[in-house]
């Protein structure tokens, strides 16, 4: 279990001990329950949001909340990644000097604006799913944002120079496990929607919008770090979100 100890440490601030000695062997098995881990953080979101319903909070707020409580439980590391990934790919010159960028620690205008629209959308999202009572869909938006970080980490994805992070789970995933986490979301998205099509295609959109920026950043930056990992989670929980919310 040392996998699923190292995923709830590096994921969340919960007081759970990973191993003490990570090599890519159990990292690659630490991403690998990334999913599994953001049911758990999905089923709080929707918890917390159904209770401030039951405080007369409105949908909206709650939205936000939890998008803030997502954000706290998890240290920030996800839309921080966002920031400095938005930063670097605004930038120009070399990949270094995109690196540099993202490594300097404060948060440019693209990087701004992107956490501004990426909050602002998955708690406008959030808020009409809990309005219409259906938990299950923001569980499945949170867990979707984590099968791209497995997807993100698929063979034949190099680590970029000087990645602690990445070096460690880059190229740690094998297709077959991509797919399984993949199909697993997009028949859980039917159950979630009621339909056999609307849920499926937000899966699938999320997960190819992910796809796609990571082997941008992957050619912009000389490799994959863990800013790109965090930018590609919050890109696909806000697209699945959008798409989930649109369901009747």
């Amino acid at each position: 279990m040392n996998g699923a100890r190292l995923a709830v440490s590096w994921l969340t601030v919960l007081p759970v001990r990973g191993p003490d000695e990570v090599d890519r062997a159990v990292a690659g098995r630490a991403i690998a329950w990334a999913p599994v881990v953001g049911v758990l953080l999905g089923g709080g979101a929707a918890g917390l949001m159904w209770g401030l319903g039951e405080l007369g909070a409105s949908a909206l707020l709650a939205g936000f909340v939890a998008v803030a409580g997502l954000a706290l439980i998890t240290r920030g590391m996800h839309i921080d990644g966002l920031a400095d990934t938005m930063d670097g790919l605004g930038s120009y010159g070399p990949p270094e000097r995109a690196r540099e960028i993202m490594k300097s620690g404060g948060a440019g205008p693209f990087g701004v604006a992107a956490l501004v629209f990426a909050i602002a959308v998955q708690a406008v999202s959030f808020a009409a799913l809990a309005g219409a009572g259906r938990w299950a869909a923001v569980v499945l938006a949170v867990a979707v944002g984590r099968v791209a970080v497995v997807a993100a980490c698929r063979r034949g994805i190099e680590a970029a120079p000087g990645a602690g992070f990445g070096a460690l789970v880059a190229g740690t995933q094998g297709s077959a496990g991509v797919l399984v986490w993949a199909a697993i979301a997009a028949a859980a998205s039917v159950f979630v929607t009621g339909n056999l099509w609307q849920g499926p295609v937000g899966v699938v959109l999320a997960l190819a919008a992910s796809l796609l920026v990571v082997r941008h950043c992957v050619r912009r930056f000389g490799g994959l770090n863990g800013d790109v990992l965090g930018a590609a989670l919050e890109l696909s929980v806000t697209i699945a979100a959008v798409v989930l919310s649109l369901a009747r």
